[in-house]
């Protein structure tokens, strides 16, 4: 376990009416918040206003968005998967910061037909690799997700998705911990240097 918790931010990427996204993140934040180690926040972009035509400054909802990002250690993204790719308000919601991102790692959680999501998060992998962000190999992909919720938005068998989401944790928190060791050593030495 990490000397201090993980902050955790769960991105729900997408902001379409009747989407899935709210059910799947809130299912998988709550598996996150059953461990010890992580500190959850939940950021819905359905409820964040990203302009379209973005200012050369920040609006003071954006610069709130950019300050959750940027106290999170690590991220995990739940995208569903449109037209073989991720949303455009997830693309714009990435698009908008730059350092926030960097030297942290990012694991996703998708959701569409046949193919889960997986091609949504191929795409993703290209994007935060750009940033200089760390992707994780270990994902949680829920096929036909419409078929494996009830009514109330629970899953109907939760040991398949529970355990996949138990292995991207792990993995997840071990990359975190090693990376924010090495962002506070980096800080630390240009403390010295000044």
């Amino acid at each position: 376990m990490p000397a201090r918790n993980l902050q955790l931010a769960i991105i729900i990427g997408s902001t379409r009416e009747g989407r899935w996204g709210d059910k799947v993140a809130h299912w998988f934040a709550s598996e996150a918040r059953r461990r010890p180690d992580l500190l959850v926040d939940v950021i819905d972009l359905a409820e964040v206003d990203i302009p379209a035509v973005l200012p050369m400054r920040h609006t003071p909802d954006v610069q709130a968005y950019a300050e959750r990002i940027d106290r999170a250690d690590a991220f995990v993204v739940v995208t569903p998967e449109y037209n073989h790719s991720y949303p455009a308000s997830l693309k714009q919601a990435i698009d908008v910061l730059n350092a926030p991102w960097r030297r942290k790692p990012v694991a996703f959680v998708s959701y569409g037909g046949l193919s889960g999501g997986l091609r949504a998060v191929e795409h993703l992998r290209q994007v935060f690799a750009e940033l200089h962000a760390t992707t994780i190999r270990e994902t949680v992909s829920l096929h036909r997700h419409p078929l494996l919720f009830d009514e109330s938005g629970a899953l109907v068998d939760p040991s398949g998705p529970a355990e996949a989401a138990k292995v991207m944790l792990d993995d997840l928190v071990w990359w975190a911990s090693a990376l924010r060791t090495a962002r506070d050593a980096e800080v630390a030495d240009l403390t010295w240097i000044e």
